[in-house]
């Protein structure tokens, strides 16, 4: 499974700031919830706006409203998942080029508990090892 950018970078803070106890910079309240609101975001529990703007002409060329998930392939692809009334999904796959960009509005808000966090081992990471003794 490849993680974008963004996730990695939020696996790695996550991890630093549970393996120092939370005494790093960059392990505030703000981060806390940041991380919480994206996850909402991913689980579809999040109204949101995406907007793709031709930076040319200032105008909308595509728009999505509703719960979705994003993911981003860097600067040329971005895939939206749409979860609709009837529980159905829909992909979504927008190419962008260097006149355009895009804006995502968090419409209606969060509600997120800023002490929350979850902790997964995944049993095909862990590199098993032997100990053995010399003389």
């Amino acid at each position: 499974m490849k993680l974008n950018i963004k996730k990695r970078m939020a696996i790695i803070a996550a991890i630093g700031c549970l393996s120092i106890g939370g005494i790093v910079t960059g392990c505030t309240e703000a981060d806390k919830v940041s991380t919480n609101v994206s996850k909402e975001a991913d689980n579809f529990n999040v109204l949101r706006r995406f907007a793709v703007i031709n930076t040319r002409t200032d105008k909308v060329e595509f728009e999505i409203v509703g719960a979705f998930s994003l993911e981003d392939e860097g600067s040329k692809k971005v895939k939206l998942i749409v979860e609709t009334a009837d529980g159905s999904y829909k992909k979504h796959i927008v190419h962008m080029n260097r006149d355009s960009m895009y804006v995502i509005e968090d419409l209606g808000g969060a509600k997120v508990n800023k002490y929350k966090y979850e902790v997964n081992y995944i049993p095909e990471s862990i590199v098993p090892f032997k100990v053995t003794e010399s003389k």
